[in-house]
């Protein structure tokens, strides 16, 4: 039976992907060794190493503006500690939004380096929108932001304009709508939702705001240090780049961003509509704020979740249930889910609605 995977991460991508990954692992480029066995400094990863970055600045549309692309480890989460280490000034401030789980998460590390302000936070609703209407202080360091939230199922919009750097978490939505990526200064994701499998995580930023805090910042965790050794400051993460790699090499090919971005709103706006069509369900995100990536929604009556969990696994249907810390069902909707899957929970949630 085929799978529908809605998995939040690690998650689905392209068959293409895996295929290739696959045979990469028994014999890379024909050179009879596998792709976990050669040099991270042979020609043949380097070559790899190079066109992933060029490729992610090329597809953000950021090729020439003074942008640098890494491939790091240490999943997004390290990226919350190394975001004040490059950029909060010593005595200085941060100013973030929070909008869920990992905002949170953001703001309890960069408190070890300084002054961190939240201008607003969505918790007291237990996030379920985005805030809107506040304000970021002129003389913070710098205003983080996380774009989408896969835990509550709320996404940015937009986005402030702000007199500071602009650094933004898009983990769980980076490479699936068109913005001016331009606007940011910093934009870091884990690869395991849109990118690849989990295990590099992705930097992009842009290299005049750096070595401005008057601190000292440890090689590895220096942004600086990773650009002057092109992203093999230690040994990379060989099999998620170049997984990585496979995954933007196939949204190049399907047409960049502006193209999948069709595709995903297809796809939320059929489940969305179902979801408000259907007495037997309610969505849990503001309307406006409703994400593309990760749709979540519960049973109006508690009482028919056993039949409606039965019908969507015996449909084929994989990880929709919702976070741990939230319960209800999260389909996540990333760049390599079909549309022809997300019919599939919809025809459920029909079925549903006419054995009741």
């Amino acid at each position: 039976m085929k799978k529908h995977n809605y998995s939040a991460g690690p998650c689905i991508l392209p068959q293409e992907v895996f295929e290739k990954s696959a045979q990469a692992i028994i014999d890379f480029n024909q050179s009879g060794l596998s792709l976990l066995e050669i040099s991270h400094r042979s020609k043949d990863f380097v070559a790899v190493m190079d066109e992933a970055r060029a490729l992610v600045l090329e597809l953000l549309g950021l090729e020439e503006k003074g942008y640098q692309a890494l491939f790091l480890a240490g999943g997004a989460s390290l990226e919350f500690l190394m975001i004040p280490y490059n950029l909060m000034k010593v005595n200085g401030k941060a100013a973030y939004l929070d909008t869920g789980t990992w905002a949170s998460g953001a703001i309890k590390e960069a408190k070890h380096f300084g002054e961190t302000i939240v201008v607003a936070s969505s918790k007291p609703e237990n996030y379920n929108h985005i805030p809107k209407n506040y304000t970021v202080p002129s003389d913070a360091d710098y205003f983080h932001c996380t774009s989408n939230n896969t835990i509550f199922g709320t996404q940015m919009k937009s986005f402030p304009e702000v007199s500071m750097p602009l650094v933004c978490d898009m983990s769980s939505d980076i490479f699936s709508r068109s913005l001016d990526f331009s606007k940011f200064d910093i934009i870091y994701a884990g690869a395991q939702k849109n990118m690849g499998p989990a295990g590099t995580t992705l930097v992009v930023v842009k290299e005049e705001i750096l070595g401005k805090t008057g601190r000292t910042i440890p090689g590895m965790l220096n942004y600086q240090e990773h650009i002057s050794k092109e992203s093999m400051y230690n040994t990379p993460p060989v099999f998620p780049v170049y997984a990585s790699l496979l995954t933007l090499q196939w949204l190049k090919k399907l047409g960049g961003i502006a193209e999948i971005e069709k595709i995903n709103e297809a796809k939320a706006n059929l489940l969305y509509a179902e979801i408000d069509r259907n007495p037997l369900f309610k969505g849990v995100a503001a309307l406006e704020d409703r994400s593309n990536m990760n749709a979540t929604f519960v049973l109006a009556n508690p009482e028919h979740e056993a039949k409606f969990d039965a019908m969507w696994k015996a449909a084929g249907i994989s990880g929709i249930a919702g976070h741990r810390s939230v319960g209800g069902y999260r389909a996540s909707m990333y760049n390599a889910l079909p549309i022809e899957s997300v019919q599939v929970l919809v025809d459920v949630m029909q079925e549903l609605e006419k054995n009741i």
